[in-house]
């Protein structure tokens, strides 16, 4: 897994695995969940992809727009 740069400084997310069609994400209490096209959508999945690799973000996109829409908990 890539480490997540949390460039605000506060994010609850740790790291993240990109995938062709999916994101998994690691967060600070060491659960991870796997997001994919099947849930919650590709759109949903690409923009979290964006907001990764930006190292800014995506722990509040997930919050705000995914929430418990993910494909497994791992």
């Amino acid at each position: 897994m890539r480490t997540y740069k949390n460039l605000s400084g506060d994010s609850g997310v740790l790291a993240y695995d990109l995938g062709p069609d999916f994101i998994t994400v690691k967060f600070l209490d060491g659960v991870k969940y796997r997001y994919s096209y099947a849930c919650p959508g590709k759109l949903f999945v690409e923009r979290m992809k964006q907001l990764a690799t930006a190292g800014k973000g995506l722990s509040t996109y997930i919050s705000v727009n995914v929430r418990e829409k993910y494909e497994a908990k791992l």
